[in-house]
């Protein structure tokens, strides 16, 4: 049994507009809350259920080999479950983040794109076939 009840990843951005435009309008994801006061600026976004991947290198260096063609994401990379990951990642790319590899097809039988987005992480999209 565990005491946890929810994983929230927090991320540090150097444009809190522009990240939050990406996240929340062009990724879709629903804000639930606004912290923000004098000192700074923080929104809590909704994106579904959360879990935690842990990888080692050897698997990292193949999932990316996989997905990317080489190695090149970093310690952080969000995997975001999606209805089209190929659309979305057009969308998402027309909304400013940089496509990193093609969609292919993987042995575990998703259909995943490959983006970065503009404040640098690496979102796998991935729909379930």
């Amino acid at each position: 049994m565990t005491n946890v009840t929810e994983l929230r990843v927090a991320l540090t951005v150097a444009n809190f507009d522009e990240a939050l435009a990406f996240y929340r309008e062009a990724l879709g994801l629903e804000q639930v809350a606004d912290w923000s006061s004098e000192e700074g600026r923080v929104v809590l976004l909704e994106a579904g259920r959360a879990t935690l991947e842990l990888l080692d290198e050897a698997q990292a260096e193949m999932v990316d080999a996989i997905e990317a063609g080489r190695r090149v994401s970093g310690a952080v990379r969000l995997a975001l479950e999606v209805a089209d990951s190929e659309r979305t990642a057009r969308q998402l790319v027309a909304a400013g983040a940089e496509h990193v590899a093609p969609p292919v097809t993987t042995p575990w039988g998703d259909r995943n794109a490959r983006v970065r987005t503009p404040d640098g992480m690496q979102l796998t999209l991935f729909t379930a076939e």
